[in-house]
């Protein structure tokens, strides 16, 4: 198991603050164990530089802070990374890599992350730009023949490829933003957006105790049970007590 999390609430003892991430390791655990201790603190020391309105430059420096501190233990492997940063009534969601945010809204799915992988156009063209290559290997678009993501912490080996550079989205939390579902690809890759939804959406909205824990399970046996053999996490925040 190579996936690792971070939950970090009251942040500067405000209850409308707090830090979520999952992060999801190859080549061992490292990179994803030390994401998860650092990247919170990292943002938050960028956010506390700069003002409001510079939040998603504060977030790409916790980032490239993290990469940056973790490639000087020289250690080996990689994380991709999903983090949800909710500040003054904003949700900030960032990923690297494939690890995705989907917020449910009055029940619809709403993908708040677009994956980092070789196939996708802008990224293969970014990568063959900077002199690398990427190549279908067994069914599965990889740089240089060897990773199958394109964004993440680490991967020292392949760093001049594998940017830690994140995309950020900023959404005013509003009351119909119900759920927020932050997932490893072990989920997304056999369970669909507005199916993730569904099953945390019967289990926690409009229902006497809510059960996020038991949705959480829900979507990991669902996966299971459809043949992944991947690591799976995943986190569900109920947006609702941050309005």
């Amino acid at each position: 198991m190579e996936d690792r999390f971070s939950a970090v609430v009251d942040v500067e003892g405000d209850v409308k603050q707090a830090f979520f991430g999952v992060f999801d390791g190859h080549g061992g655990a490292k990179a994803a164990e030390f994401a998860a201790g650092n990247l919170d603190k990292n943002i938050l020391d960028e956010v506390a530089r700069r003002d409001e309105e510079d939040i998603k430059d504060a977030v790409k420096h916790g980032y490239l802070n993290t990469d940056s501190q973790f490639l000087k233990e020289d250690v080996r492997g990689g994380s991709c990374c999903v983090t949800a940063l909710i500040r003054k009534g904003n949700l900030v969601v960032s990923n690297t890599g494939d690890c995705r945010a989907v917020m449910s809204r009055g029940g619809v799915a709403e993908a708040l992350t677009a994956d980092h992988r070789p196939s996708r156009e802008d990224e293969k063209n970014r990568i063959e730009s900077t002199g690398g290559y990427v190549d279908l290997v067994h069914g599965t678009w990889r740089i240089q023949g060897s990773l199958a993501v394109s964004r993440g912490i680490g991967d020292s080996h392949l760093k001049q490829w594998v940017i830690a550079e994140p995309d950020t989205n900023v959404v005013r939390i509003k009351p119909d933003h119900e759920l927020l579902i932050l997932a490893s690809d072990g989920l997304w890759d056999k369970v669909g957006n507005q199916e993730a939804v569904d099953i945390a959406h019967r289990l926690c909205i409009g229902v006497e105790k809510a059960e996020p824990l038991s949705a959480c399970k829900k979507l990991v046996d669902l996966s299971v049970s459809r043949g992944s053999c991947d690591d799976i996490s995943v986190m569900l925040i109920q947006l609702g007590r941050y309005v």
